[in-house]
């Protein structure tokens, strides 16, 4: 019998649409490496603009780096320490396990389209889902986004753009939700920044990076 031929992630992600940009709209607004802090609020509401983002399958989108997945991602922080977690293995990003990583967050699914929602208030939606889904917060919070990242040095960063949160949390009484984020614990910047740094993903580093120049 002749081996399947199929790419492996076609399977994991099979029926899953999530939403994307095309890579030219990300041209149109400045292509940049790493964490964009600059003009964020124009190039927020070019990506969220109903017009310019739509929903793609993604195990094609996982290949394609013609398009990039719109992510958000959460940085929770309390006072002088931020939130981080060991990527588990029941997570979306096989790419991503035993990582440390400082962002919260997931794929938007049309699921967030529900009660006629489009744009900026299907995302919004999504990084609630999100949060919800992945933490219990018991405590006051507020959050506003405070860039964008990019890295195409790699197969997952070709295929995903992330729009970066800060939540800034009134106490450090957060739990985990999700086997996905496991050993949920908080640090320093400054440990994050050295001793725990070799052990970031990618955008995790670009973040704690930022957040040490703060």
């Amino acid at each position: 019998m002749v081996g399947s031929s199929k790419h492996p992630c076609m399977s994991k992600y099979a029926g899953e649409e999530v939403l994307v940009v095309k890579r030219e709209l990300l041209e149109g607004i400045g292509t940049f490496e790493g964490f964009r802090t600059e003009e964020v609020d124009d190039a927020v509401s070019s990506l969220l603009d109903a017009q310019t983002h739509f929903f793609m399958d993604r195990a094609e989108a996982e290949e394609d780096p013609s398009h990039k997945q719109l992510i958000p991602y959460c940085i929770f922080k309390c006072g002088e320490r931020v939130l981080h977690y060991t990527r588990g293995k029941s997570g979306g990003e096989s790419r991503l396990h035993a990582k440390i990583s400082v962002g919260v967050g997931g794929h938007i699914n049309p699921v967030d389209m529900g009660e006629g929602r489009q744009g900026a208030a299907a995302y919004y939606a999504a990084v609630q889902r999100e949060i919800d889904e992945e933490l219990d917060i018991a405590c006051d919070y507020e959050m506003r986004i405070v860039g964008l990242l990019n890295d195409d040095s790699n197969p997952v960063g070709q295929v995903h753009l992330g729009v970066v949160h800060l939540v800034e949390l009134e106490s450090e009484e957060v739990a985990s939700r999700e086997d996905a984020l496991a050993n949920l614990s908080w640090a320093t910047v400054e440990e994050l920044n050295g001793e725990l740094s070799e052990r970031l993903e990618t955008w995790s580093a670009f973040c704690v990076r930022w957040l040490a120049g703060k």
